[in-house]
């Protein structure tokens, strides 16, 4: 068993020294890229709503009984929380309001739409609610920054936890992915790679080569199937595979800030460094 730790820790470091060195130029970029994908969902959410404001209303009232202008109100609330949200998460600027705005516009849809007992949505929504929890720990680093000189005993504690929470929920979308669909060898060795990357972000062990595996599995995926763009025969499909396609983009966006700025306190990583 120790040896077998052994060869991973040495495959491992191998791999994070080759993602260094070929991220390297993008580094200074990951941040600000990992924030739009974090928050692609929301806009591309708040486009699709514009766009269809009719169908949008027709649906709220006729299949789930919202009374007229109570659905107009909660579209446009939708709307504006989510665009307002998504400018200031990217801008870097009160973070903690458009955070809170963003997971209460989540868990509102959930309930809207009727949702809430739908398996494949909730395990998106949790992945989403991951990356959002990310950029919250991000943010309280950030502050501590500029107030190195108080106490930060409590603030440091939140964001281990958030930190935490972020990475497990993270993978959510992943595991959802693996176990959906037909099966085949490849499908079975690629689930089991995942997996197992999966588990080592969850634990902190390795996790931003573990991260950067399944940003690249995630967006090779996402392509792969939730190919709207190549979908003309039926729209209703089209814009469900946009749906997923914008999701899955978010919590790629969610492993981004991982690789950026590393697991946190509560993670194997951080503990070896303290020995």
């Amino acid at each position: 068993m120790s040896d077998f730790k052994q060869q991973l820790e040495a495959f491992s470091s191998k791999a994070e020294d080759i993602v260094d060195r070929i991220g390297q130029p993008l580094k200074p970029y990951i941040p600000v890229i990992a924030r739009f994908l974090i928050v692609a969902t929301f806009l591309e959410d708040t486009l699709r709503i514009f766009m269809q404001w009719s169908e949008q209303v027709s649906f709220m009232e006729e299949s789930r009984g919202f009374p007229s202008g109570i659905s107009h109100l909660f579209l446009a609330l939708n709307i504006i929380v989510m665009l307002a949200g998504s400018g200031l998460v990217i801008a870097k600027k009160h973070q903690d309001y458009a955070i809170y705005g963003l997971i209460g516009v989540v868990v509102a849809q959930a309930f809207g739409y009727g949702l809430i007992f739908n398996l494949s949505f909730f395990l998106r929504n949790l992945s989403v609610l991951g990356g959002l929890l990310m950029v919250l720990s991000d943010s309280l680093s950030k502050r501590k920054q500029m107030f190195a000189a108080l106490p930060q005993i409590s603030e440091n504690n939140r964001r281990t936890y958030l930190q935490l929470a972020g990475r497990i929920l993270l993978i959510f979308l992943f595991i959802g992915s693996a176990f959906h669909g037909d099966w085949s060898l490849t499908r079975v060795l690629v689930s089991v790679f995942g997996l197992i990357a999966c588990v080592m972000v969850a634990v902190g062990f390795k996790a931003k080569w573990s991260a950067m595996f399944l940003v690249l599995f995630l967006s090779i995926l996402n392509v792969v199937i939730n190919n709207f763009w190549s979908v003309q025969h039926s729209y209703f499909k089209r814009d469900f595979l946009k749906y997923d396609f914008f999701q899955t983009l978010s919590t790629v966006g969610g492993f981004l800030l991982l690789v950026s700025t590393g697991p946190g306190g509560y993670s194997i990583d951080e503990k070896k460094k303290a020995f």
